[in-house]
């Protein structure tokens, strides 16, 4: 049997975890008998999903008084009872249940937000007169099973009031005494003889030696019967077959956990090393020739922590295990094991493995990623082009009136073509032609 528990509530939490503020909760598919705990836990609850489960009973909700959204749907409730306390509901689902007894609504009147209601798959759905009697009954009510009730159809149905009473008495008479003979069935049968009753626990919580013994040497074929076999749709029937589901699945659970494992083949007997990716991880397999090391880049998980993980690195291959999952690659050459490094990095997450090679001479030069080495790289050709522009002499400007101009010494083009300097002399008294005047280079300017 399943309960609801406090850890059940808090796992499906959606603020940290915490249940005093909560306003919505899920716990559809858990298997569930009994509802408690909630309304004394959760009073903020606002939207509640009970939905797919083996709820016998509407109970212990009395206290959610902000209680908007109640969702019932596939479960084993027969009567409609207990939520004169949820006075916000507005929308309640009970979809696919076995509600018989239509007079069980009038419970709903004190509901006064009450404006949705679904009941489709119920028995008394079948009921003549089953929506003009909820109209009338539940005058609050705007939509009935997904349709919206018209004005004209309340007033129609309230004229007939009486019919309706009396037609849906007769037809909820007929149906209790079918549910009698059903329930008259179930005890009849010893499979059923516990889950006789609205309230009778399921036969999924006996569970002796003698049934697992059983299961265990159950034939085939009376599965094959069980669902060939037809039956009435009732409460009774529905835990049946939710009891034959869970014993199928214990047994497959024990016949697979019988099965001996096929033994993980890293290497093959002939001494050959098996690529693996189990963890299904991106990576770069790289030879730095600045190092002379072989690089393999890992994109490990981000917010993994680093003590699931474990590193062996071998002369031929190296091996990651990523939480019990094997990633392993051969390398292109021969490595050092004792000198290879292991580095993850603090944002990315990513594991860098450094294996020096075996043989060859390690430059000695700093370490650096890949990234930072093409960023190094592409730094260099772009200062390519300005190393062959000429020098340009650059003048401090502050310095500009101690410029000496004398010494500033024109080219001109002789006849023999070479470039030669003239040095333009002071002034004196004796005159002389520049033309006249030849320069020796290896004579220093007169200051």
């Amino acid at each position: 049997m399943v309960y609801i528990t406090e850890e059940m509530i808090r796992r499906r939490a959606h603020n940290d975890m915490e249940i005093c503020s909560l306003e919505e909760v899920s716990l559809h598919q858990q298997d569930i008998e009994k509802i408690e705990h909630i309304g004394r836990w959760c009073r903020n609850l606002k939207i509640l999903y009970l939905q797919n489960n083996l709820i016998p009973r509407i109970e212990n909700l009395g206290h959610l008084k902000k209680l908007q959204y109640l969702n019932l749907a596939l479960n084993n409730i027969e009567v409609i009872e207990n939520l004169e306390g949820c006075e916000s509901l507005q929308k309640l689902d009970l979809t696919v249940n076995f509600v018989g007894c239509l007079s069980s609504a009038r419970s709903l009147r004190s509901n006064l937000h009450l404006r949705e209601l679904f009941l489709v798959g119920n028995p008394c759905a079948a009921f003549q007169g089953y929506r003009e009697f909820l109209v009338v009954t539940l005058p609050q009510l705007k939509w009935l099973d997904g349709a919206e009730i018209s004005r004209s159809e309340r007033i129609s149905a309230s004229q007939r009031v009486e019919e309706l009473t009396r037609r849906l008495g007769e037809q909820e008479e007929q149906h209790l005494a079918q549910r009698q003979r059903e329930r008259q069935e179930a005890e009849s049968d010893p499979d059923l003889q516990s889950s006789a009753g609205t309230s009778a626990p399921l036969l999924l919580s006996r569970c002796s030696s003698q049934e697992n013994q059983e299961e265990e040497d159950e034939d085939p074929s009376v599965e094959e019967h069980f669902w060939s076999t037809p039956c009435v749709f009732s409460p009774e029937s529905r835990l049946e077959a939710h009891q034959h589901l869970e014993k199928s699945r214990r047994r497959a659970q024990r016949d697979k956990a019988k099965e001996p494992k096929a033994e993980r083949t890293l290497v093959t007997a002939e001494g050959r090393v098996w690529n693996i990716n189990e963890p299904k991880l991106e990576f770069t397999l790289t030879e730095d020739e600045d190092t002379n090391s072989v690089l393999l880049d890992l994109a490990i998980y981000r917010h993994m922590d680093t003590s699931l993980m474990d590193v062996d690195v071998q002369p031929t291959f190296a091996r990651v295990t990523v939480k019990g999952k094997i990633f392993q690659i051969v390398l292109p050459a021969e490595v050092k094991p004792d000198s290879s490094k292991a580095h993850r990095s603090q944002t990315s997450g990513r594991l860098l493995l450094t294996m020096p090679k075996v043989g060859g001479k390690i430059s000695l030069a700093k370490w650096s990623t890949p990234l930072a080495r093409a960023k190094s790289h592409q730094k260099s050709r772009e200062e390519e082009p300005r190393k062959q522009l000429p020098e340009r002499l650059e003048v401090d400007p502050s310095r500009r009136s101690v410029v000496d101009l004398s010494a500033i010494v024109p080219r001109r083009q002789t006849r023999e073509g070479p470039l030669e300097r003239c040095r333009v002399a002071p002034p004196t008294s004796t005159s002389s032609s520049c033309e006249e005047f030849v320069d020796d280079l290896d004579v220093p300017p007169l200051i």
